[in-house]
């Protein structure tokens, strides 16, 4: 059995009875940093634990070793170093080959830093796109950025604080600049902070003040009329060619597609999906 388990984003107050429970019992732990889990393990009591590394560079490997743990019939608990493992974290390639070779997978729900930010942040919550980090730079990055111009609910990004200047004055130049945007950063924390402020308040704001600590950051979509820019966004299929080639995904097209058009959404995937 594999089991993820969300942990605190901050407070390690936050972990759940259940947690606790499933990090005691399990046979091996499977996290980012074990220097880390080993704090928080400490923390609750719990020792003798043995922790394998499983992050974005040994995850082919280490996560053949841990199929085979599973197969063995070990318990395995699967956890980031903070949150939910498979939210930005390579826990959802744990979990699809273990899927895949027929391992039970089951979830420990826990904290979350999207919907904690999401909560607090005074934007509309009935839907919203989580794109975490972007692409550290290049073309990728640029087409992301672009993309996100084209969403038409609120937008969900990680950033770091040595990148935070950077990923604002792009926002700016991308034309979220009257966008209202929550920027949260220590979440749970002692010095937990939440500015509510346009993205161009907040390029001002961080001249100033240097960013310290991880930020979440909730942005406002631009408008309907700015998102699809009105060409195509009467013929579906016109609207999922120009998604296509700003290299939105098929699940995030279907999305818009069927905002705009009216289109079914399974229809516009599978058109995506074939373009």
């Amino acid at each position: 059995m594999l089991y993820l388990v969300g942990t605190p984003i901050g407070n390690l107050d936050d972990i759940s009875p259940r947690a606790c429970e499933i990090l005691r019992s399990a046979d091996v732990i499977a996290c980012e940093d074990t220097r880390v889990t080993g704090i928080l393990l400490s923390s609750l009591g719990i020792t003798g634990k043995r922790l394998i590394a499983y992050h974005e560079h040994n995850k082919a490997a280490s996560g053949n070793g841990i199929l085979d743990m599973l197969k063995s019939g070990l318990t395995v608990a699967q956890v980031s170093d903070a949150g939910m493992p498979a939210i930005s974290d390579p826990g959802a390639d744990l979990a699809s080959l273990a899927s895949a070779n027929d391992i039970e997978v089951s979830v420990i729900p826990g904290p979350s830093a999207v919907t904690a930010a999401l909560s607090v942040s005074g934007l509309d919550t009935r839907y919203f796109h989580f794109e975490g980090f972007l692409p550290s730079e290049g073309s990728s990055r640029r087409t992301r950025l672009k993309a996100l111009t084209l969403i038409g609910e609120t937008i969900v990004l990680y950033e770091a604080p040595h990148r935070l200047r950077k990923l604002l004055d792009e926002l700016v130049d991308t034309g979220f600049g009257d966008r209202r945007i929550a920027l949260c950063r220590e979440l749970t924390k002692r010095y937990e902070e939440v500015l509510r402020m346009t993205v161009n308040e907040s390029v001002e704001y961080y001249k100033a003040n240097e960013p310290r600590g991880e930020f979440c950051l909730c942005l406002e979509p631009l408008e309907q009329k700015k998102c699809v820019g009105g060409a195509g966004a009467g013929d579906p299929m016109k609207l999922i060619e120009l998604l296509k080639e700003k290299g939105m995904s098929s699940k995030d097209i279907s999305v818009v597609v069927s905002e705009y058009t009216g289109m079914n959404k399974k229809e516009a995937y599978k058109a995506a999906s074939e373009m």
